[in-house]
């Protein structure tokens, strides 16, 4: 149970530190956003925090559940700061809705071909931070926003930050896309290991 909790308190921390990231990026939804994102990361990396994509390229067999607990958690960290988010004066809440309906249209299919890509470059990012080299951190997470990679954390961000009213008319493709950028991560994520080292799975 202990282990369970301190999960869950870890991976809360990892979505805030994330959330942050994201309205940093609502706020300047630029190359100068992009960048400024970086710090949500470099922050989950230096405090060992549990972030979905931080970890699903180094778990075990049999460790599956523990990543979607670890989900779980950031996601509720997401919504604390979008909470936040819903009280600032700047159009975040438009931003979001430019943001989402732009994944949308993109489609489930699309959108986890491309998560595959964020995936890959957060595995990449991390294992050079873990090693206290964390320039690819700065130029990946750059790097997969530019590119349009979705990232299953941030994106539970900005879609917590979108109205009510367009959940409501929406919620049945947002969570059919969200679905589908959380298995490309994760496809991404392993990319190393399916291709390199299949007899780990």
């Amino acid at each position: 149970m202990k282990d369970i909790i301190d999960t869950l308190r870890s991976s809360f921390m990892a979505g805030v530190c994330v959330g942050i990231a994201g309205f940093g990026y609502l706020a300047e939804k630029s190359i100068v956003g992009a960048v400024l994102f970086a710090f949500g990361l470099l922050t989950v990396v230096h405090y060992a925090l549990k972030l979905y994509t931080g970890t699903a390229g180094f778990i075990r067999k049999g460790e599956v559940g523990r990543l979607f607990l670890i989900l779980g958690g950031n996601i509720i960290g997401c919504l604390a700061v979008a909470l936040i988010a819903r009280c600032s004066p700047m159009p975040l809440q438009d931003t979001a809705t430019s943001v989402l309906s732009a994944r949308l249209a993109t489609g489930p299919l699309k959108g986890g071909v491309l998560a595959i890509g964020c995936g890959f470059i957060m595995t990449t990012a991390v294992t050079f931070a873990r090693q206290g080299k964390n320039l690819p951190l700065l130029f990946g997470v750059p790097l997969f926003i530019m590119c349009g990679f979705p990232h299953c954390v941030a994106d539970a961000f900005y879609y917590l930050c979108v109205p009510l009213d367009y959940w409501a008319l929406y919620w049945p493709s947002i969570l059919l896309f969200y679905v589908s950028i959380v298995l490309g991560n994760f496809i991404g994520c392993n990319l190393y290991r399916f291709v390199m080292n299949p007899t780990d799975w």
